[in-house]
Protein backbone atom coordinates (compact mmCIF):
# COMPACT_ATOMS: atom_id res chain seq x y z
CA UNK A 1 0.00 0.00 0.00
CA UNK A 2 1.65 3.32 -0.69
CA UNK A 3 0.58 5.91 2.20
CA UNK A 4 0.77 9.30 2.52
CA UNK A 5 2.31 11.28 5.02
CA UNK A 6 -1.37 12.31 6.79
CA UNK A 7 -2.54 9.11 5.89
CA UNK A 8 0.34 7.25 8.18
CA UNK A 9 0.09 8.87 10.98
CA UNK A 10 -3.68 8.46 11.25
CA UNK A 11 -3.81 5.38 10.69
CA UNK A 12 -1.17 4.93 13.36
CA UNK A 13 -3.31 6.59 15.45
CA UNK A 14 -6.37 4.90 15.07
CA UNK A 15 -4.46 1.48 15.99
CA UNK A 16 -3.00 2.83 18.44
CA UNK A 17 -6.68 3.85 20.28
CA UNK A 18 -7.59 0.52 21.44
CA UNK A 19 -3.54 -0.21 23.20
CA UNK A 20 -3.74 3.32 24.46
CA UNK A 21 -7.06 2.56 26.67
CA UNK A 22 -6.15 -0.75 27.84
CA UNK A 23 -2.67 0.85 28.95
CA UNK A 24 -5.05 3.19 31.20
CA UNK A 25 -6.93 0.50 32.28
CA UNK A 26 -4.19 -1.53 33.37
CA UNK A 27 -2.07 1.23 34.99
CA UNK A 28 -5.65 1.93 37.02
CA UNK A 29 -5.59 -2.13 38.69
CA UNK A 30 -1.82 -2.54 38.77
CA UNK A 31 -1.41 0.93 40.26
CA UNK A 32 1.84 1.71 38.36
CA UNK A 33 2.48 3.84 35.65
CA UNK A 34 4.60 1.87 32.71
CA UNK A 35 1.94 0.58 31.31
CA UNK A 36 1.28 4.35 29.94
CA UNK A 37 5.16 4.90 29.86
CA UNK A 38 5.51 1.72 27.71
CA UNK A 39 2.61 2.87 25.20
CA UNK A 40 3.68 6.97 25.02
CA UNK A 41 6.75 4.62 24.24
CA UNK A 42 5.05 3.32 21.32
CA UNK A 43 3.26 6.08 19.90
CA UNK A 44 6.37 8.10 19.50
CA UNK A 45 8.87 5.22 17.95
CA UNK A 46 5.91 4.72 15.62
CA UNK A 47 5.29 8.25 14.60
CA UNK A 48 9.35 8.63 14.44
CA UNK A 49 9.41 6.29 12.01
CA UNK A 50 6.49 6.89 10.13
CA UNK A 51 8.37 10.29 9.13
CA UNK A 52 11.08 8.20 8.34
CA UNK A 53 9.13 5.25 6.20
CA UNK A 54 7.46 8.22 4.38
CA UNK A 55 10.35 8.70 2.59
CA UNK A 56 12.60 5.21 2.43
CA UNK A 57 8.61 3.42 1.55
CA UNK A 58 7.07 5.33 -0.55
CA UNK A 59 5.00 1.93 -1.08
CA UNK A 60 4.57 -0.45 1.89
CA UNK A 61 4.31 -3.72 1.53
CA UNK A 62 2.62 -6.27 3.41
CA UNK A 63 5.10 -8.57 4.11
CA UNK A 64 7.34 -5.09 5.47
CA UNK A 65 4.89 -5.14 8.45
CA UNK A 66 7.18 -8.04 10.84
CA UNK A 67 10.65 -6.71 9.64
CA UNK A 68 9.45 -3.01 10.82
CA UNK A 69 7.24 -3.85 14.06
CA UNK A 70 10.58 -5.63 15.22
CA UNK A 71 12.64 -2.99 14.77
CA UNK A 72 10.16 -0.92 16.53
CA UNK A 73 10.38 -3.46 19.69
CA UNK A 74 13.75 -3.34 19.80
CA UNK A 75 13.91 0.39 19.48
CA UNK A 76 10.98 0.57 22.46
CA UNK A 77 12.45 -1.82 24.66
CA UNK A 78 16.27 0.00 24.76
CA UNK A 79 14.73 3.44 24.96
CA UNK A 80 12.37 1.85 27.93
CA UNK A 81 15.53 0.40 29.58
CA UNK A 82 17.30 3.87 28.82
CA UNK A 83 14.87 6.04 30.77
CA UNK A 84 13.98 3.53 33.37
CA UNK A 85 10.86 2.63 32.64
CA UNK A 86 9.83 -0.31 34.83
CA UNK A 87 8.09 -2.58 32.73
CA UNK A 88 8.96 -5.94 33.42
CA UNK A 89 10.49 -7.90 30.30
CA UNK A 90 7.65 -10.39 29.72
CA UNK A 91 4.46 -7.96 30.03
CA UNK A 92 6.10 -5.09 27.59
CA UNK A 93 6.64 -7.88 24.98
CA UNK A 94 3.10 -9.14 25.57
CA UNK A 95 1.73 -5.43 24.94
CA UNK A 96 4.01 -4.63 22.40
CA UNK A 97 2.73 -7.67 20.73
CA UNK A 98 -0.88 -7.00 21.48
CA UNK A 99 -0.57 -4.28 19.96
CA UNK A 100 1.48 -5.18 16.66
CA UNK A 101 -1.40 -7.87 16.52
CA UNK A 102 -4.29 -5.12 16.65
CA UNK A 103 -2.79 -2.83 13.91
CA UNK A 104 -2.90 -5.04 11.26
CA UNK A 105 -6.40 -6.39 12.11
CA UNK A 106 -6.83 -2.08 12.08
CA UNK A 107 -4.64 -1.60 9.03
CA UNK A 108 -5.80 -4.62 6.93
CA UNK A 109 -9.04 -5.00 7.77
CA UNK A 110 -11.51 -2.64 9.89
CA UNK A 111 -10.44 0.37 8.47
CA UNK A 112 -10.68 -0.88 5.18
CA UNK A 113 -14.30 -1.91 5.90
CA UNK A 114 -15.28 0.90 7.32
CA UNK A 115 -13.66 3.19 5.02
CA UNK A 116 -13.94 2.31 1.24
CA UNK A 117 -11.43 4.28 -0.53
CA UNK A 118 -8.82 4.01 2.24
CA UNK A 119 -6.37 2.44 0.32
CA UNK A 120 -6.70 4.38 -2.63
CA UNK A 121 -6.66 7.83 -0.03
CA UNK A 122 -3.05 6.56 1.12
CA UNK A 123 -4.83 5.31 4.75
CA UNK A 124 -6.47 9.18 5.40
CA UNK A 125 -8.97 8.62 7.22
CA UNK A 126 -11.11 12.25 6.17
CA UNK A 127 -12.60 14.40 8.66
CA UNK A 128 -12.27 11.22 11.23
CA UNK A 129 -9.02 11.20 11.52
CA UNK A 130 -8.97 14.87 13.50
CA UNK A 131 -11.42 13.09 15.91
CA UNK A 132 -8.82 10.25 16.33
CA UNK A 133 -6.24 12.41 17.14
CA UNK A 134 -8.01 13.99 19.44
CA UNK A 135 -8.78 10.59 21.28
CA UNK A 136 -5.23 9.44 21.23
CA UNK A 137 -3.73 12.54 22.07
CA UNK A 138 -5.35 14.58 24.91
CA UNK A 139 -5.38 11.71 27.18
CA UNK A 140 -1.66 11.61 26.60
CA UNK A 141 -1.75 15.29 27.28
CA UNK A 142 -4.09 15.34 30.42
CA UNK A 143 -2.03 12.05 31.99
CA UNK A 144 1.09 14.17 31.17
CA UNK A 145 0.28 16.86 33.06
CA UNK A 146 -1.45 14.65 36.24
CA UNK A 147 2.07 13.21 36.04
CA UNK A 148 3.96 16.68 36.18
CA UNK A 149 1.62 17.76 38.82
CA UNK A 150 2.29 14.22 41.09
CA UNK A 151 6.10 14.22 40.52
CA UNK A 152 7.61 13.92 43.94
CA UNK A 153 9.17 16.93 45.50
CA UNK A 154 13.04 17.87 44.98
CA UNK A 155 14.97 17.92 48.37
CA UNK A 156 18.04 19.82 47.99
CA UNK A 157 20.89 18.61 50.37
CA UNK A 158 23.47 21.47 50.99
CA UNK A 159 27.04 21.68 50.60
CA UNK A 160 28.67 20.67 54.05
CA UNK A 161 28.32 18.25 56.45
CA UNK A 162 25.02 16.97 58.01
CA UNK A 163 24.58 14.66 60.84
CA UNK A 164 21.75 11.99 60.06
CA UNK A 165 20.80 9.35 60.63
CA UNK A 166 18.90 10.85 58.03
CA UNK A 167 15.30 9.42 57.62
CA UNK A 168 13.41 9.47 53.99
CA UNK A 169 9.04 9.06 55.05
CA UNK A 170 7.24 10.54 52.05
CA UNK A 171 7.88 10.25 48.16
CA UNK A 172 10.93 12.45 47.26
CA UNK A 173 13.90 12.94 45.56
CA UNK A 174 16.86 13.54 47.80
CA UNK A 175 19.51 15.58 45.54
CA UNK A 176 22.82 16.14 47.25
CA UNK A 177 25.08 19.28 45.83
CA UNK A 178 28.55 19.19 45.30
CA UNK A 179 30.06 18.68 48.73
CA UNK A 180 27.36 17.08 50.39
CA UNK A 181 28.21 14.55 53.00
CA UNK A 182 25.81 12.65 55.52
CA UNK A 183 27.33 11.18 58.67
CA UNK A 184 25.60 8.44 60.86
CA UNK A 185 23.42 7.08 56.98
CA UNK A 186 20.41 7.44 55.42
CA UNK A 187 16.94 5.44 55.93
CA UNK A 188 14.53 5.15 53.39
CA UNK A 189 10.70 4.22 54.43
CA UNK A 190 8.78 5.27 51.38
CA UNK A 191 8.49 4.38 47.83
CA UNK A 192 9.05 6.15 44.83
CA UNK A 193 12.50 7.77 46.38
CA UNK A 194 15.48 8.81 44.70
CA UNK A 195 18.45 9.53 46.47
CA UNK A 196 21.49 10.77 44.03
CA UNK A 197 25.03 12.85 44.84
CA UNK A 198 25.04 12.29 48.11
CA UNK A 199 28.03 11.16 50.34
CA UNK A 200 27.22 8.78 53.22
CA UNK A 201 30.32 8.09 56.03
CA UNK A 202 29.55 5.83 58.60
CA UNK A 203 26.44 4.61 59.97
CA UNK A 204 24.93 1.24 60.83
CA UNK A 205 24.80 0.31 57.36
CA UNK A 206 25.60 3.58 54.96
CA UNK A 207 21.61 3.38 52.94
CA UNK A 208 19.16 1.49 54.58
CA UNK A 209 15.94 0.58 52.19
CA UNK A 210 13.35 -1.25 53.94
CA UNK A 211 9.78 -2.56 52.30
CA UNK A 212 9.79 0.10 49.73
CA UNK A 213 9.00 0.06 45.93
CA UNK A 214 10.67 2.08 43.05
CA UNK A 215 13.47 3.41 45.10
CA UNK A 216 16.91 4.86 42.68
CA UNK A 217 20.29 5.20 44.42
CA UNK A 218 21.80 7.19 41.87
CA UNK A 219 25.69 8.30 42.10
CA UNK A 220 25.73 7.68 45.80
CA UNK A 221 29.10 7.53 47.66
CA UNK A 222 29.34 5.25 51.37
CA UNK A 223 32.49 5.07 52.76
CA UNK A 224 33.14 3.08 56.16
CA UNK A 225 29.47 1.83 57.35
CA UNK A 226 29.82 -0.63 60.18
CA UNK A 227 27.73 -3.53 58.44
CA UNK A 228 26.59 -3.11 54.59
CA UNK A 229 27.40 -0.03 52.57
CA UNK A 230 23.72 -0.11 51.28
CA UNK A 231 21.96 -2.44 52.84
CA UNK A 232 18.19 -3.68 51.00
CA UNK A 233 15.52 -5.92 52.11
CA UNK A 234 11.77 -6.51 50.75
CA UNK A 235 12.31 -3.65 48.59
CA UNK A 236 12.41 -2.65 44.98
CA UNK A 237 15.61 -0.82 44.26
CA UNK A 238 17.84 0.77 41.12
CA UNK A 239 21.19 1.13 41.89
CA UNK A 240 23.55 2.85 39.59
CA UNK A 241 26.86 4.79 39.14
CA UNK A 242 27.26 4.36 42.83
CA UNK A 243 30.65 3.73 45.04
CA UNK A 244 31.65 1.92 48.33
CA UNK A 245 33.93 1.87 50.08
CA UNK A 246 34.41 -0.85 52.85
CA UNK A 247 37.99 -0.83 53.43
CA UNK A 248 39.31 -1.26 57.27
CA UNK A 249 35.62 -2.76 58.31
CA UNK A 250 36.59 -6.74 57.89
CA UNK A 251 32.92 -8.11 58.32
CA UNK A 252 31.17 -5.46 56.15
CA UNK A 253 29.64 -5.65 52.35
CA UNK A 254 29.29 -3.76 49.96
CA UNK A 255 25.86 -3.86 48.55
CA UNK A 256 23.54 -6.63 49.96
CA UNK A 257 20.20 -7.18 48.22
CA UNK A 258 17.87 -9.21 50.15
CA UNK A 259 14.44 -11.24 49.78
CA UNK A 260 12.95 -9.39 46.95
CA UNK A 261 12.54 -12.12 44.00
CA UNK A 262 8.42 -11.42 44.10
CA UNK A 263 9.44 -7.52 43.18
CA UNK A 264 10.72 -7.86 40.22
CA UNK A 265 14.29 -6.99 38.85
CA UNK A 266 16.72 -5.46 40.79
CA UNK A 267 19.29 -3.31 39.00
CA UNK A 268 22.77 -2.59 39.95
CA UNK A 269 25.03 -0.91 37.42
CA UNK A 270 27.88 0.64 37.04
CA UNK A 271 29.62 0.55 41.00
CA UNK A 272 32.69 0.68 42.47
CA UNK A 273 32.88 -1.18 45.39
CA UNK A 274 36.23 -1.89 47.53
CA UNK A 275 37.07 -3.80 50.88
CA UNK A 276 34.67 -5.89 53.72
CA UNK A 277 33.72 -9.44 52.85
CA UNK A 278 31.36 -9.66 49.68
CA UNK A 279 31.44 -6.99 47.41
CA UNK A 280 27.95 -7.51 45.73
CA UNK A 281 25.60 -10.40 47.18
CA UNK A 282 21.99 -10.87 46.55
CA UNK A 283 19.60 -13.41 48.58
CA UNK A 284 16.14 -14.53 47.12
CA UNK A 285 16.52 -11.60 44.30
CA UNK A 286 16.35 -11.44 40.68
CA UNK A 287 19.00 -9.13 39.95
CA UNK A 288 21.41 -7.76 36.85
CA UNK A 289 24.65 -7.18 37.99
CA UNK A 290 26.32 -5.52 35.25
CA UNK A 291 29.63 -2.83 34.49
CA UNK A 292 30.47 -2.93 38.41
CA UNK A 293 34.03 -2.61 39.41
CA UNK A 294 34.98 -5.45 42.68
CA UNK A 295 37.93 -5.12 44.52
CA UNK A 296 39.38 -6.30 47.59
CA UNK A 297 37.13 -8.62 49.19
CA UNK A 298 37.79 -11.08 51.84
CA UNK A 299 35.37 -13.58 51.24
CA UNK A 300 33.01 -13.34 47.59
CA UNK A 301 33.97 -10.70 44.91
CA UNK A 302 30.25 -11.16 43.51
CA UNK A 303 27.54 -13.59 44.62
CA UNK A 304 23.94 -15.19 44.17
CA UNK A 305 23.32 -16.91 46.71
CA UNK A 306 19.74 -18.20 48.37
CA UNK A 307 17.40 -18.68 45.23
CA UNK A 308 18.67 -15.74 43.38
CA UNK A 309 17.87 -15.45 39.44
CA UNK A 310 19.45 -13.58 37.41
CA UNK A 311 22.62 -12.28 35.59
CA UNK A 312 26.59 -11.24 36.00
CA UNK A 313 27.56 -9.91 33.34
CA UNK A 314 30.51 -7.04 31.93
CA UNK A 315 31.87 -7.18 35.80
CA UNK A 316 35.45 -6.43 36.86
CA UNK A 317 36.39 -8.46 39.99
CA UNK A 318 39.81 -8.18 40.80
CA UNK A 319 42.08 -9.48 44.11
CA UNK A 320 38.80 -11.21 45.94
CA UNK A 321 40.15 -13.90 48.40
CA UNK A 322 38.49 -16.99 48.06
CA UNK A 323 35.93 -16.90 45.52
CA UNK A 324 35.85 -14.42 42.54
CA UNK A 325 31.95 -15.14 41.61
CA UNK A 326 30.16 -17.49 43.05
CA UNK A 327 26.32 -18.63 41.60
CA UNK A 328 25.00 -20.65 44.98
CA UNK A 329 22.18 -22.00 47.24
CA UNK A 330 19.61 -23.16 44.49
CA UNK A 331 20.39 -20.22 42.30
CA UNK A 332 19.84 -20.09 38.84
CA UNK A 333 22.80 -17.39 37.37
CA UNK A 334 24.02 -16.51 33.50
CA UNK A 335 27.73 -15.91 33.99
CA UNK A 336 28.81 -13.57 31.03
CA UNK A 337 31.18 -11.01 29.63
CA UNK A 338 33.21 -10.74 33.31
CA UNK A 339 36.95 -10.10 33.94
CA UNK A 340 38.38 -11.82 36.91
CA UNK A 341 41.38 -11.09 38.35
CA UNK A 342 44.11 -12.47 40.72
CA UNK A 343 41.67 -14.36 42.91
CA UNK A 344 43.23 -15.78 46.11
CA UNK A 345 43.33 -18.72 47.84
CA UNK A 346 42.10 -19.08 51.36
CA UNK A 347 44.70 -20.65 53.39
CA UNK A 348 43.05 -20.52 56.23
CA UNK A 349 40.26 -22.39 55.31
CA UNK A 350 42.37 -25.32 53.71
CA UNK A 351 38.91 -25.98 51.85
CA UNK A 352 38.19 -26.33 47.97
CA UNK A 353 35.54 -24.18 47.89
CA UNK A 354 38.14 -21.42 48.83
CA UNK A 355 40.85 -22.39 47.15
CA UNK A 356 40.68 -19.01 44.85
CA UNK A 357 38.36 -19.94 41.73
CA UNK A 358 37.23 -17.06 39.76
CA UNK A 359 34.05 -18.60 39.32
CA UNK A 360 32.25 -21.26 41.74
CA UNK A 361 28.73 -22.84 41.53
CA UNK A 362 27.43 -24.50 44.51
CA UNK A 363 24.61 -26.31 46.41
CA UNK A 364 22.72 -27.12 43.81
CA UNK A 365 23.04 -24.03 41.48
CA UNK A 366 22.55 -23.87 37.77
CA UNK A 367 25.12 -21.39 35.90
CA UNK A 368 24.99 -20.65 32.47
CA UNK A 369 28.84 -19.52 31.26
CA UNK A 370 29.23 -17.40 28.46
CA UNK A 371 32.64 -15.56 27.69
CA UNK A 372 34.04 -14.81 30.75
CA UNK A 373 38.36 -13.83 30.81
CA UNK A 374 40.21 -15.16 33.58
CA UNK A 375 43.42 -13.88 34.13
CA UNK A 376 45.60 -14.86 37.05
CA UNK A 377 43.77 -16.74 39.24
CA UNK A 378 44.82 -19.91 41.18
CA UNK A 379 42.76 -22.24 39.20
CA UNK A 380 39.70 -22.21 36.69
CA UNK A 381 35.71 -23.04 37.07
CA UNK A 382 34.63 -25.17 40.10
CA UNK A 383 31.35 -26.81 40.75
CA UNK A 384 30.39 -28.46 43.85
CA UNK A 385 28.02 -29.99 45.65
CA UNK A 386 25.77 -30.99 43.21
CA UNK A 387 25.78 -27.86 40.90
CA UNK A 388 25.14 -27.98 36.85
CA UNK A 389 27.19 -25.55 34.17
CA UNK A 390 25.57 -25.01 31.04
CA UNK A 391 28.41 -23.26 28.35
CA UNK A 392 26.55 -20.74 26.37
CA UNK A 393 26.92 -21.03 22.47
Amino acid sequence: MSYTLKGRIQSRLAALALPLAAAFVLAGALGHWWPVELAGLMALVGLTLDLAYHRSLPYQPGWAALPLGLLELGIVLALARALGVPAPLGAALAIFAAAWLWSQVVGHALLPLWRWGYAEEGGELGAAGAAIAAVVCVPFAASGGLWWHNLPPTVHLSAGVHHGPIFIDRREHLVGDRGAVVLGGIVVRHDDVTVSHVTVVGGENGISVNGSDGVDLDHVTVVGAKLDGIHVRRAAVTIRHCTVDMRGVPMGQGIDVSYNSDLGMTMIDHCNVIGGQDGIVTHSSMAMLSHNHVEATTLRGISMTEMSMGEVEHNHVENALGIGILCGDRSMCTIDENRVVGTRADTSTGGATRAGLPIEVWFGSEAELGTNELVRNKSGVGSFLGSTIERKN
